[in-house]
């Protein structure tokens, strides 16, 4: 895909994130919406290697979320590469939905593993990497999708070091680094920084990037499987509530979703920034 087709497909995603919550009537915002540009370039921007209609063709790569809270930003992905039904999103957190309200492997065949308590992905992306690696000698990628707020739990950083010293190299972490969770702002609730030192000394090789220059994460993305030594992490700078003003940096959207107001509003929002998008590109 071209540059203005990959701007214009994350915003098509957050216009689905929005009407997945208005919908649903609960779960998450403000992260979801921050992320689209990065979801965006894993499975449009040819960073991952997957097939929607064989959802367990071995070859494939393997996708973990840790901050499994943004799964709307992942199903609609996942809807618009292929895996299912479009209008299937509109069930999100509904009973009886494969859309749980957070990711069910048990309901999706395409989820690798069941995700929602904080810190467990990394562990589990390690697992991952490190059999492939060292056991099966198989070339299949590990992409592990975390929050800057888990990281506030040992268990991360226990997986990161052992990640570092097993030398996993097919492993990649990407970091929502949006600087805010439920009931704060990261540093004021507990300093992370310096978080680019930390992974460092513990055996990664770091990339800081803009998480909402597409072009920008997939190079970083390309550039972490030229890595033969050691383990990448890209922390991908973003901002909560991406092109939703009102929503914007505000943590108060971390675990909020629209009114029916709101959510005409963000929409008009988004509709707006197609057409920048396409004046852009003229």
């Amino acid at each position: 895909m071209e540059e203005k087709e990959l701007k214009q497909l994350a915003n098509t995603i957050r216009k689905d994130i929005i009407e997945m919550l208005l919908e649903a009537k609960s779960g998450h915002s403000a992260g979801p919406l921050g992320m689209a540009d990065v979801f965006t370039a894993l499975y449009f921007g040819g960073v991952v290697k997957y097939k929607p209609k064989k959802p367990d063709w071995p070859e494939r790569d393997r996708v973990i979320v840790s901050n499994a809270h943004i799964c709307p930003v992942w199903y609609a992905a996942l809807a618009r590469a292929g895996y299912f039904p479009v209008k299937e999103l509109k069930t999100l957190r509904k009973l009886g939905s494969r859309l749980q309200g957070h990711p069910s492997r048990l309901h999706l065949d395409c989820m690798e593993t069941s995700a929602g308590s904080l810190a467990q992905g990394l562990s589990i992306a390690c697992g991952m990497a490190y059999s492939f690696a060292k056991f099966d000698n198989k070339k299949n990628w590990v992409w592990c999708l975390t929050s800057d707020g888990e990281h506030n739990e040992g268990q991360m950083w226990e997986a990161a070091m052992f990640a570092g010293k097993n030398k996993l190299f097919n492993l990649t972490q990407i970091m929502d680094r949006n600087n805010i969770q439920i009931d704060g702002y990261t540093e004021e609730v507990m300093p992370l920084e310096p978080l680019k030192d930390k992974y460092e000394a513990f055996g990664w090789h770091v990339m800081d990037v803009d998480g909402h220059n597409i072009e920008e994460i997939i190079d970083a993305c390309n550039k972490s499987k030229a890595i033969f030594e050691k383990p990448s992490l890209i922390i991908a700078h973003t901002i909560p509530g991406k092109d939703i003003d009102f929503i914007e940096w505000k943590y108060s959207w971390h675990g909020k979703v629209p009114c029916p107001e709101e959510a005409k509003e963000a929409l008009n929002c988004l509709r707006t920034l197609d057409g920048k998008i396409k004046s852009e590109h003229e």
